[in-house]
């Protein structure tokens, strides 16, 4: 359902040139008639306002019941960072963040992680942008377990693709939890984005080769 804080969003990410139409490759290697690059918020106003809606999620979703915020390098780092930001401002939730480095640190205190450092125990929420195949989901949960025995419950990302996964039938999303027992919360998901086009108007052609594209990939 469209509701219109999901609605806000499309067209927000549609606004900073983050969602958008045409023919691009995706991480798993589809043709896809949209893409999302949230590598595309470029000023404070954008990072606030994205903050913001991943902060209603998540205060929705698990309120104040986790330890910290994991966002994996490198498009999680700033994603995590004005969620953080946005949780503690608008609902008074002030928990830590960190995210990975891509190469553990030779100098210094060394190590792979920026930021808080995970214990035993702790529950983490991992903050990422999409998951198409779910193949970052399988490089993050490694880095987080070597480096603690951490809990990893709930993530949350901006836009669920709804695309099957590595095996038939199933989509990454449904993969990421039967593996890792992780719920993934979306702001929107792909039919969101979809019937927003069809009640904007005007996308006919975009609408054609997404209905093809879904009923080649998609899971619903």
């Amino acid at each position: 359902m469209l509701t219109q804080t999901k609605k806000e969003f499309i067209e927000f990410m549609v606004g900073a040139d983050v969602l958008r139409f045409g023919q691009f490759k995706t991480k798993s290697g589809r043709l896809s008639p949209y893409f999302v690059n949230t590598g595309n918020y470029k000023t404070g106003a954008q990072s606030s306002a994205l903050g913001s809606f991943y902060a209603k999620l998540i205060k929705e979703t698990c309120g104040d019941g986790f330890d910290a915020m994991f966002g994996p390098a490198y498009k999680g780092i700033p994603l995590a960072t004005s969620a953080a930001g946005a949780l503690a401002r608008e609902y008074g939730i002030d928990k830590p963040f960190f995210f990975n480095r891509k190469e553990a640190k030779d100098h210094g205190e060394g190590g792979s992680l920026v930021g808080y450092q995970p214990k035993d125990g702790d529950r983490i929420i991992i903050i990422e942008d999409v998951i198409t195949a779910g193949t970052a989901v399988r490089e993050t949960i490694p880095v987080l377990k070597a480096a603690a025995d951490v809990q990893v419950r709930d993530m949350f990302i901006s836009v669920n693709r709804c695309e099957v996964g590595q095996n038939p039938g199933k989509t990454a999303v449904m993969e990421v939890k039967e593996q890792f027992g992780i719920d993934v919360h979306a702001i929107v998901d792909v039919t969101d984005i979809r019937e927003y086009l069809e009640q904007a108007g005007g996308y006919e052609d975009v609408l054609r080769l997404m209905d093809s594209y879904m009923e080649q990939y998609c899971v619903f």
